[in-house]
């Protein structure tokens, strides 16, 4: 039987659709904007999947929205180890839950501790469960489940799904990076991580690289691509975050949000910096979602970009661009929005727009 500690930071992601790029400091503004907890219903996801696995498990969790409730909707009957003090959780909530999970002495007897501490949020959080695990010393595995805005780190799998069938299945862990950005500076354009920690996270495909910052010339591709939307009447354009799309951005004449999203039309900037209800209150008849994939990891959508959420994608057609540099590196595509049909509508060959002319197949896993 394996034995996993169930960690959830239940405001992970919240800033993301309103714009915020991140929830740390932010979490009372994401209210005001009308943000809704993003990270529950993905625990819930990743652990559903967990269960269809036929696996004997037994799952220690936090108590309340940080595991137990998500534990329970699942399916499962956790051992509920302790629960956050107050109203709002805090990292300490999820350090000390890391403690508990650790610590933890079986009732009737046999060995202490998790097989697995399986979390649920962005980098913030793997930084805690990553610190603290280091803290205690030994060896104890981690693996994310993706809910945060930034998801830099090499410790998450690429969706819930993958994250409860791994959990349930890896049979050996190595080093792996744990990363975290300085979010004011992120909100200002300015990426710049640092390493926090290696931690020990199972082995599979399904685990994603950290991110890469790619390199290679996007200026013949930004001018192809920014003069054909010149030329475009009527069609509104959602321009995604990244330096290919910011390349495209400056080839239309404005300076664009470089980690966000801008909507552009008929030869003007519609909203800046935008969230997902700016996003739709200004698509039109005809709209078209242009996005690069991440280097080193391969996502279109799920990472960086939370306010193309479902309700945009449905509404648009989508243009992928990136340079061949980053294709060679990237390999395949990846999808994340947090709704299983549009994953399973999005996956399949995808055209990358990759020079003046020429175009790429590449699948979208």
């Amino acid at each position: 039987m394996r034995r996993i500690g169930v960690v959830v930071n239940p405001i992970a992601g919240m800033g993301g659709r309103v714009g915020l790029k991140g929830t740390d400091n932010k979490v009372e503004e994401a209210r005001r904007r009308g943000a809704e907890p993003r990270s529950p219903e993905r625990a819930v996801q990743a652990l559903s999947h967990m269960a269809q696995q036929g696996v004997d498990v037994e799952l220690l969790a936090y108590g309340g929205e940080m595991g137990e409730d998500e534990c329970r909707a699942a399916g499962f009957d956790p051992v509920v180890v302790g629960s956050p003090g107050d109203e709002d959780t805090s990292a300490e909530d999820t350090k000390q839950a890391v403690r508990e999970f650790v610590g933890y002495e079986p009732p009737e007897g046999g060995d202490p501790g998790v097989d697995l501490v399986l979390f649920v949020g962005g980098d913030g959080t793997a930084v805690d469960v990553a610190e603290t695990l280091v803290e205690l010393g030994g060896d104890t595995p981690m693996l994310g489940v993706p809910a945060g805005v930034k998801v830099y780190s090499s410790v998450f799998a690429v969706t819930p799904r993958a994250a409860g069938r791994i959990a349930v299945t890896f049979d050996r862990t190595e080093r792996r990076e744990v990363n975290d950005i300085d979010e004011d500076a992120y909100r200002g354009g300015d990426v710049n991580t640092e390493l926090k920690a290696l931690a020990w996270v199972p082995v599979g495909e399904d685990v994603q690289s950290s991110k890469q910052v790619g390199g290679g010339t996007v200026e013949q591709l930004a001018q192809a691509v920014a003069s054909e939307i010149s030329e475009e009447t009527g069609v509104t354009y959602v321009l995604g975050p990244g330096s290919t799309v910011d390349a495209i951005k400056t080839e239309l004449g404005f300076d664009g949000t470089p980690l966000g999203v801008d909507v552009w039309r008929d030869g003007e900037v519609l909203v800046r910096d935008t969230t997902e209800s700016d996003i739709l209150d200004n698509l039109g008849e005809n709209n078209v979602i242009v996005v690069s994939p991440i280097g080193g990891q391969g996502f279109i959508f799920g990472r960086g970009n939370p306010q193309i959420s479902p309700a945009v994608i449905e509404r648009s057609a989508v243009e992928v661009v990136a340079s061949r540099q980053k294709l060679d590196d990237t390999g395949v595509l990846r999808v994340d929005t947090g709704e299983q049909e549009l994953d399973d509508e999005l996956r399949g060959w995808q055209r990358v727009r990759v020079g003046k002319f020429e175009r790429r197949l590449l699948k979208v896993v």
